[in-house]
Parts: C-alpha cells; structure tokens; sequence
C-alpha cells in the first residue's frame, strides 16, 4: 500500500530554513534507511507558502489566487510517498521523520484505482 506523508512543522519551528545539525543528521538517516529499504518512493521539500498559486474554473474562466488554498496558521512543509505493508508500518515510519519531532505528519493512503 503506498502513502503520501504531509509534513506540517509547528509555527516555532523554523519555516524553509536549514534544520539544526541533529535534525538534518536525523532526516539523512532516515532518508537512507527508508530509500535503501525500498519504502522511500520519493519525496521534496516544498518552498513558502506564500509562493503558492490556487488555481479554480468557475464558468469557464479560470480563477488565479495568491497564496495556498486553506489560509490556517499550518502548512504543508513538504510530502514523501512510501510504500508499506500496512499502515502500522507507515505510522513506524513516519513517526522516525524529523518532522514528527518538529509537528505533525499526516498519512494519507494513495487510492489505488487501477
């Protein structure tokens, strides 16, 4: 089963800046534990928010807006995709992200429809 993990690091932490040296030691092992294993599918570190562009079709026009499409305190930092057995082996895996330690990962299961 493949899931997408939704990084959103608390408020505190620091936003599209470089991760103290134990994180970043921590996000390169996990990067080359979970790669290696062949969980790890891919994955990118998303820039600002700010930088985000939603874009809608209402009538046949197409609607652009500044800025991400939920305007909450919380944002999406960045995405993994792994495949797992089952999802108590997801929660595992997300769980020894740093990101777990700086917010929340969300786990998302990838539909599979054929």
């Amino acid at each position: 089963m493949r899931y997408l993990l939704i990084h959103c690091p608390d408020n505190q932490a620091p936003a599209h800046t470089s991760l103290p040296s134990d994180l970043a030691a921590s996000l390169s092992s996990w990067l080359e534990e979970t790669i290696g294993a062949g969980i790890n599918l891919g994955g990118a570190k998303l820039q600002a928010a700010s930088r985000a562009r939603c874009v809608r079709v209402r009538d046949g026009q197409v609607l652009v807006s500044d800025g991400p499409f939920a305007e909450t305190k919380e944002q999406v930092a960045g995405y993994d995709v792994i495949e797992c057995a089952d999802l108590r082996q997801a929660v595992d895996v997300a769980s020894r992200h740093p990101t777990a330690v700086l917010g929340a990962i969300e786990i998302r299961p990838i539909a599979d429809d054929g």
